[in-house]
């Protein structure tokens, strides 16, 4: 199936693969999608959706075994405080749903943070815009896609 992100890595001509799942609606966790498409869970990077006070709406795609440090984000992207949108705003904001929401191909584009993490990896996992799929690409095809600022945002990493 192709969505919307997978066309936009077409068009830059970005080798990646699509692995669909079985979606568990009870279980969207990074965990469970991890060992659907057989990837630890640390190479599976979740995007979240956030609104800074100066900057407006942010993602950030973190680690599915990390927890996103809002001060470095925050401290990264420009802004005094980021907070995390409420989910009634995160399909009108991006066009996407909760466990599809991809950095790639959001309604509107919105500055998107990587955790520096993800260079570690050959490849990493994104949702591909829909429940069910997840985009294996190289974390620099990632970063030229969306143009993503590379940085530490996530608990326990250092800035």
């Amino acid at each position: 199936m192709k969505t919307n992100a997978a066309r936009i890595l077409d068009g830059l001509q970005f080798v990646y693969e699509l692995r669909e799942y079985e979606v568990d609606e009870t279980d969207l966790s990074a965990k469970n999608v991890a060992e659907k498409v057989g990837m630890p869970d640390d190479q599976i990077f979740k995007t979240l959706v956030l609104r800074g006070d100066k900057t407006g709406i942010i993602m950030a795609c973190i680690p599915g075994d990390a927890e996103l440090d809002l001060k470095f984000l925050a401290a990264a992207s420009g802004n005094k405080k980021v907070e995390m949108v409420s989910l009634k705003e995160v399909q009108p904001l991006t066009g996407y749903i909760r466990g599809g929401v991809s950095p790639l191909g959001p309604k509107k584009r919105y500055p998107v943070f990587l955790d520096k993490s993800a260079a570690k990896w050959q490849v990493i996992a994104v949702s591909a815009g829909i429940r069910g799929c997840q985009i294996i690409l190289s974390p620099e095809h990632l970063v030229q896609a969306v143009n993503a600022q590379v940085c530490s945002i996530t608990r326990g990493s250092k800035n």
